[in-house]
């Protein structure tokens, strides 16, 4: 083990200071006492402790410290210029720092992988030529002086950054790491000319030197040299232009509001700006040319967005403006960058395609962090919830503002899963200290369930509570950085509680609670609730848990809490003798697990009876599994399609085929069916309802189907053209509708055309699916490369060597993972061709990706046995 030569070091070290205090003299060996046996050193080792002793060694070298900070770096101005061929960026720094406290002669500074030309000091205009050692991750520079804190330097490097160079591995979220990013930069792609960055966690130091550190904050300006055609976006404000003759234009954006490094950002390409304001705050959009006009719907609500979070926290928003691009092969979902959100470009949506966009959360998202990861950022890595907990809790507090409680409920389950999903293979505390890899931090616990826990501490202390306590941290620690008992700290000062146990618990704890919940109503009087905790304790906290209990009683609903703070612990519930219905934990507010065994009746209750959207939503998914007699279930579903929650009516039309035969849906139903499919003002509701109309009597509705074909939202429209060319009826002009709509590019519309042409055998049509393969993009492109791959596989006479390159391409090289891994799989429809067995191994051999491996190795070991 790599620990090793460092642990004998350390033992040994600690064994000669421990014999210096017991003897005066100077001795060059051990004193041998009388009548003693000596041993050797390794067996004096074994006879400790060793496993505790092991493991403790192993915290104490693993301790994800904060960056000692031994410069403060206050400015950055950068020059930087871009060579599209080669794929770097050359660039003229110049750093202003101070020692931080202690008097310093060396700088240490991240540059990942740079040529580095030469390395000055600027003293008052006097260019002093400074030596520096290099090791291609950090440049160490000789100041010549030593300088105390009261001294100010001015650092130059002249460079050349080489982003393409890059050894490091990405996480889940982030999934590369070269900090810069040339997008079809020579122009030979169908798809734009870009250059964007992206610095978190610590690849900012890929494009300029730095100190690559969260805990770090320094202003700066940069100025950018890009082709006249293409526009910049960068931090803060763009204050000049100057155009040259060579047909470049150098962009001069200053961002004079002190944050992290690693949310310096730019982007270059050719897009639209959409204008906006808030408050007269510049709000922009940038997308490519052609989305612009979607785009104002996709980002309408922004400007409310940034009124909203900045009333419920009490604090303006921050910044000098903000603007939000979309860009194309983002490696996440988006990043937060001061002043400039960047996308990826699944928010580039047509007019139409945004009627039906769900994108509100990731703005909300990365809006939330202007304030929570960029006014008030996390110190280290270890506490990164402090950034993502919060952002992740702003699509809750969004979608209950602008969409009602039921709607952020069922939001708040979906990440609550998250997390559970997680927690089967891997439970670690919320704040890490102790952690392989700093990319390691961005999973589950850090979003999905930092940000149930913000939830449980909202509920748990009220509303104003909750809110006064988050302007005090962000008012107390604006432009700084933080660890976890500043939030803590926090939130005591105004409520005056202890939260030491709150906080332990869900943020210095990993695990989660596991409660046993019984209601024991055969009593005369009062129920009484039983609630065990069944967790692993030698892992998991005990936990001290509110228990809110809601009683349904002659119309009306009461809501108590009894708190547990012990594995099992009984409460008598007031006012419930006779009740209509007990619900513990109504709302899902905790973060647990919750065994209960309910019954048809209790399940019936439930449904008719609960306040809570999400509530009704389980009652009615857990009947629709029971193993009963369908003429049971016509009322509820009934009962469900005209719920006021729009999940409920989309659950009860899915499950109307499981539990109802076809001749059991009656003319009452149908009416209903016919009704939600025209009017529900929810779009995937409407949709539901027309596929199933298409099941249970499609050449009925068929000029219904029909009409809807050409619905403005493409959710409508996608279910009505799957249920007209999955119609068993010749009457149907198929063939027509092909023509019609080949020039479709939405993936709802091209799956059922492609799936048709499968069906009938069409060989003429290669070149359509060529078109369709090369245009779509991310989840879209991820759906459609089965349909591709049948096709080419399926049908005779096609264009099949061209196809199997293509996807070969995909699987080699594609930047998504779960893009190269469908395509992967997909060449598999071609097995038997000559060669193909040899690529796919030879592809497996060369992925980076582990997860992607394993899938690979998983396909492929059938047919190596075979050979």
């Amino acid at each position: 083990m790599r620990y090793s030569s460092n642990l004998c070091t350390l033992l040994v070290g600690s064994f000669l200071i421990f014999f210096a205090c017991k003897n005066t003299q100077v001795v060059s060996e051990p004193p041998i006492l009388e009548n003693a046996v000596t041993a050797p050193l390794e067996m004096v080792i074994s006879n400790a402790p060793d496993s505790l002793m092991r493991a403790k060694e192993r915290d104490l070298i693993g301790y994800r410290a904060s960056r000692e900070r031994k410069f403060d770096l206050i400015h950055t101005s950068l020059d930087l210029a871009f060579d599209y061929k080669n794929r770097f960026v050359k660039g003229t720094a110049e750093l202003t720092l101070k020692p931080y406290f202690y008097d310093q002669q060396v700088l240490e500074l991240d540059a990942k992988d740079f040529d580095i030309a030469d390395v000055w000091r600027d003293d008052s205009g006097e260019m002093t030529p400074l030596s520096f050692r290099y090791d291609m991750k950090k440049v160490t520079i000789f100041l010549q002086n030593t300088y105390s804190a009261a001294d100010t330097l001015r650092i130059g490097i002249r460079y050349t950054a080489k982003p393409e160079d890059t050894t490091e591995t990405g996480s889940a979220a982030i999934t590369d790491t070269k900090g810069a990013y040339f997008i079809n930069p020579e122009g030979d792609e169908a798809k734009p000319v870009q250059i964007w960055t992206q610095g978190e966690t610590e690849f900012n130091s890929k494009w300029f030197p730095t100190i690559d550190s969260p805990n770090e904050r320094q202003t700066h300006d940069f100025k950018l040299r890009v082709p006249e055609r293409f526009i910049s976006v960068s931090n803060g404000e763009l204050v000049d232009q100057v155009n040259h003759l060579d047909g470049t234009r150098t962009d001069h954006w200053v961002m004079d509001i002190p944050h992290a490094p690693y949310l310096s950002a730019f982007v270059v390409g050719d897009f639209a700006q959409i204008v906006d304001t808030w408050k007269g705050l510049p709000v922009n959009y940038y997308v490519e040319k052609e989305y612009a006009k979607g785009a104002e719907t996709v980002f309408r609500n922004t400007p409310e967005m940034i009124g909203f979070f900045s009333s419920l926290l009490g604090v303006a928003y921050p910044w000098q403006k903000y603007d939000q691009v979309v860009v194309r092969d983002f490696v996440s979902g988006a990043m937060e960058n001061t002043t400039v959100s960047i996308f990826m470009e699944g928010l580039n949506l047509d007019e139409r395609e945004a009627l039906d966009s769900e994108w509100d959360y990731i703005i909300a998202h990365e809006l939330f962090h202007q304030w929570f990861g960029n006014l008030v950022t996390t110190e280290s890595w270890s506490n990164l919830p402090l950034n993502e907990a919060f952002a992740d809790y702003s699509e809750y507090l969004w979608f209950e503002y602008k969409f009602g409680r039921d709607r952020a409920d069922i939001h708040h389950i979906d990440a609550m899963e998250q997390y559970f999903d997680e927690s089967q293979e891997k439970q670690v505390d919320l704040i890490r200290y102790h952690y392989e890899d700093k990319e390691d931090m961005f999973d589950s616990h850090s979003y999905a369930k930092g940000g149930r826990i913000l939830h449980m501490l909202r509920r748990m202390l009220g509303d104003e509570a909750f809110y006064a306590s988050l302007n005090r941290y962000l008012t107390t620690h604006a432009y700084t950085s933080v660890e976890v008992h500043d939030l803590r700290l926090a939130f005591e000062e105004v409520t005056g509680k202890d939260l030491n146990w709150f906080f332990n618990q869900w943020f210095l704890a990993s695990g989660h609670p596991i409660l046993e919940i019984t209601v024991d109503a055969s009593g005369p009087g009062n129920q009484l609730l039983t609630v065990r905790q069944k967790q692993d304790l030698s892992a998991t906290p005990l936990y001290r848990l509110p228990i809110k209990v809601a009683v349904y009683k002659h119309g009306k609903r009461e809501e108590k809490t009894y708190w547990m703070e012990e594995g099992v612990q009984q409460f008598v519930i007031e006012n419930s003798a006779q009740a209509d219905l007990i619900l513990v934990d109504e709302y899902s507010e905790l973060l647990a697990k919750k065994e209960t065994n309910r019954g048809m009746e209790k399940l019936l209750s439930q449904f008719n009876h609960a306040k809570s959207g999400v509530s009704r939503l389980e009652a009615l998914d857990s009947l629709t599994s029971l193993h009963v007699d369908a003429r049971e279930w016509k009322d509820v579903i009934l009962q469900g399609l005209g719920d006021t929650f729009h999940e409920v009516r989309g659950l009860a039309l899915s499950r109307i085929s499981q539990v109802m035969a076809e001749e059991e849906v009656d003319i009452q139903m149908e009416t209903i069916l016919v009704r939600l499919a025209h009017e529900d003002p929810n779009n995937e509701v409407r949709g539901a309802a027309i596929s199933l109309l298409g099941t249970l009597n499609g050449q009925e509705h068929l000029p219904l189907i029909t009409a809807m074909v050409a619905e403005p939202s493409y959710v409508v429209a996608g279910a009505a053209l799957t249920a007209l060319m999955d119609l068993e009826d010749e009457s149907v002009p198929k063939r027509g509708v092909f023509e019609q709509l080949e020039g479709e590019t939405n993936i709802r519309m091209v799956v059922p055309l492609a799936d048709y042409l499968t069906q009938v055998q069409d060989s003429t049509q290669s070149a359509w699916f060529h078109e369709k393969l090369d245009r779509l993009t991310r989840e879209s492109l991820y759906y459609f490369v089965g349909y591709y791959g049948d096709y080419f596989a399926a049908v005779t006479g096609t264009e099949k060597e061209t196809a199997i390159e293509k996807l070969l391409a995909l699987a080699r090289s594609h930047p998504a993972n779960y893009i190269r891994l469908t395509a992967f799989q997909s060449i598999f429809g071609f097995i038997d061709e000559a060669n193909i067995l040899e690529a796919l191994v030879k592809i497996h051999k060369n992925e980076t990706d582990e997860l992607v491996r394993n899938y690979q190795q998983f396909f492929l070991e059938p047919y190596l046995e075979q050979n």
